[in-house]
């Protein structure tokens, strides 16, 4: 499959009017071909229109035709071969290896969303039935959930498959008979392209309404903010940097109809290491924490960049492990000029603080990034706001407290967080017992004895956590839990059964249903 440099609006390759750009090869340094446009103010406009006006039959199609929809998808990215690969690996300097298992997920994700819609239980029915006898009478009434309508959403830069233009957002929208109008990440403009194309097929082999995907391509942040302000779209996906996540948002709630914006933002993922975990094992937990750390060059939403433990000869043991192995830690490529530049401001920020001592800080090179590790005491970090900010690439910070009491302190001071991890033995559940009710109301995982680098895409997966991990903390981008982003409760009293939906028909309805209040399997 060729890479023109094109949008595809409605199933149609367009060439933009706006600024011309071109890929990057992070590992070569250097720009690539094709050369691709940037969609105008009217393209914008023709492809959110096309959607608005594909939403009713999209949305009115079975569970069953939705489902195959999301298998064909990923049954055309994988005919892509090794040509998505290649493109992939040249735009983000990711390894072969790393680049098939995101692919995968990619098409894992699909899939789950299909057995979703297969399942059934997505469409939430409630059914109370008529009580003519009783005074007064209460109507026959049934309620399902329906999609919000066109959705915006925007890739991401680290993950550029399974975050991006056939990613979570993508699937759980088409999920929820949402059309989608995808704004391509800069960074990979070519991968987007051969995705895209593969969506555009998988729309044409399902006889699906060519409004139901679009692709724009563009530099600068106009393009993304005319298509949240379009009032054909009805909500937003978003992963990315808080800066963008709240431009979207003030842009979204500035529209005559404010509109929702699901985004994932921000998050230092706290790793408390309990006493009697790191009493007996200090050295197994730093070579863990520091693998999990360099994970894909720290370019992870849910990488460790906060540890914290109580100070003492224990804690002593870990720093010193996890310093010699990041110490020696070679510098790689990082996914765009812009997040290695940033993460040498940030890196360089924590090593010129004063109350800040730098453990472990291998050679820097242009546009790559070799691992960091600082350490400051409980008091400064509790003063100094600028240690919690994030630092996306592989830096941690490791903060030493008193006791028990001080580290639940540090946790009641974060902000909402994606994860928090456990490192703990069975002599510590007391301990963990204080610490987690403060981190249910700061974080969106808790995991214990594992690291927070690995996003297992099953139905109990939660992607999200409170502001400002994410713009809304009732929600997560990972999982089947993802699809009621784009959905919302529609309410029928006394309708007749010809003109009811199918789900809430009394014969051949849904299969899970909520039946005078009591859940119930036909």
């Amino acid at each position: 499959m060729i890479i023109t440099g094109d949008s595809l609006i409605g199933g149609q390759a367009v060439k933009g009017t706006g600024a011309a750009f071109r890929a990057y090869n992070p590992s070569l340094q250097q720009s690539m071909d094709p050369e691709f446009t940037t969609a105008d103010v009217n393209q914008i406009d023709q492809a959110c229109r096309l959607a608005e006006a594909a939403f009713d039959t999209f949305r009115s199609l079975s569970d069953e035709k939705r489902a195959v929809f999301l298998e064909t998808i990923g049954e055309q990215i994988m005919a892509l071969g090794d040509v998505l690969v290649e493109r992939v690996m040249a735009e983000s300097g990711l390894p072969r290896a790393r680049v098939e298992g995101e692919r995968g997920r990619t098409v894992g994700q699909l899939k789950l969303f299909a057995n979703l819609l297969r399942e059934g239980s997505w469409n939430d029915v409630r059914i109370d039935k008529a009580l003519p006898e009783r005074a007064p009478p209460r109507p026959d009434i049934r309620m399902r959930m329906i999609g919000l309508g066109p959705v915006a959403v925007f890739s991401a830069s680290n993950f550029p498959l399974a975050f991006s233009v056939a990613g979570g957002d993508t699937a759980s929208a088409f999920a929820a008979g949402c059309p989608v109008v995808l704004k391509a990440h800069f960074a990979h403009p070519g991968t987007s392209e051969l995705v895209g194309r593969a969506v555009v097929k998988a729309v044409e082999i399902c006889g699906l309404p060519a409004g139901v995907f679009s692709l724009l391509t563009g530099v600068g942040n106009e393009i993304g903010q005319e298509v949240v302000r379009h009032p054909a779209i009805k909500a937003v996906g978003f992963t990315g940097s808080r800066g963008g996540g709240l431009a979207l948002m003030a842009v979204a709630a500035a529209r005559p109809v404010p509109i929702p914006v699901y985004a994932e933002m921000s998050s230092i993922n706290p790793v408390f290491l309990l006493p009697k975990a790191l009493a007996t094992r200090a050295e197994e937990l730093a070579a863990g924490f520091s693998a999990s750390l360099v994970l894909g060059v720290g370019q992870m939403c849910t990488n460790p960049g906060l540890v914290i433990g109580i100070a003492g000869p224990d804690l002593d043991r870990f720093k010193a492990v996890a310093s010699t192995a990041l110490a020696g830690g070679a510098a790689c490529a990082m996914l765009s000029p812009g997040i290695a530049g940033s993460y040498k401001r940030g890196i360089t920020q924590l090593a010129d603080n004063a109350d800040v001592n730098t453990l472990a800080l291998a050679p820097q090179s242009e546009g790559k990034a070799a691992p960091a590790l600082f350490d400051t005491s409980s008091a400064a970090f509790l003063d100094q706001h600028v240690l919690s900010e994030e630092v996306f690439g592989p830096a941690s910070l490791v903060v030493a407290c008193k006791d028990i009491a001080e580290m639940r302190q540090i946790a009641e001071e974060l902000e909402g967080q994606l994860t928090a991890t456990l490192l703990m033995d069975e002599a510590d559940l007391d301990a963990a017992a204080q610490l987690l009710p403060v981190l249910e109301r700061k974080v969106g995982r808790i995991l214990a004895n594992g690291y927070p680098t690995g996003v297992e895409v099953c139905s109990a997966m939660v992607h999200g956590g409170p502001f400002p991990s994410t713009s809304d903390g009732r929600s997560t981008s990972v999982g089947t839990g993802a699809i009621t982003r784009f959905l919302r409760p529609v309410s029928y009293q006394n309708l007749p059964q010809q003109l009811l939906p199918q789900v809430l028909r009394d014969e051949g309805g849904a299969p899970w249903r909520r039946l005078e209040g009591e859940l119930n399997h036909k």
